[in-house]
């Protein structure tokens, strides 16, 4: 896999119109640069209570179902980002409240501290992006797309 080109012109890209310049990354690399999909996708992530995150896991998971209605591969894979994005940053809070897993000046690692609602909020991204992740459709475009990118 080719490393993530962070040097392309994300500001003026319009990656719908312009797949072919799409690249996959590792996990959730690019998810916010990404344009149009960032701002159709980014509005409804949210994670604060388990209510906040099913009504955003079940939005941004419709929007992966549309994408691969369209055929748009690339619109699939950031939906799936996003998803995974709230699995990360919900179990990056239930961990540590503050967000923050390293003490700003030792740079040890925090003590973990359990927020069962962050947890759940986690718990259920988690599902819909394995739900993304494992699309017979998204993994067969996914390995056309790391394909065509060599």
């Amino acid at each position: 896999m080719k490393k993530f080109d962070y040097t392309q012109d994300f500001v003026s890209i319009n990656f719908r119109k312009h797949p072919e310049l799409y690249q996959i990354g590792k996990g959730e690399q690019g998810v916010l640069l990404i344009q149009p999909y960032k701002n159709e996708i980014l509005p409804y992530w949210k994670f604060k209570t388990p209510e906040i995150a099913l009504q955003s896991a079940r939005k941004i998971h419709t929007l992966f179902l549309e994408y691969k209605a369209q055929g748009d591969f690339v619109g699939m894979d950031m939906a799936r980002k996003f998803l995974q994005m709230g699995y990360t940053r919900s179990r990056r809070y239930a961990n540590h409240k503050s967000g923050h897993k390293y003490d700003k000046v030792t740079k040890n690692i925090l003590p973990r501290q359990e927020d069962p609602l962050k947890a759940e909020s986690a718990k259920i991204f988690q599902g819909y992006w394995q739900l993304a992740k494992s699309d017979p459709v998204y993994v067969m475009l996914t390995a056309a797309h790391r394909q065509s990118d060599e």
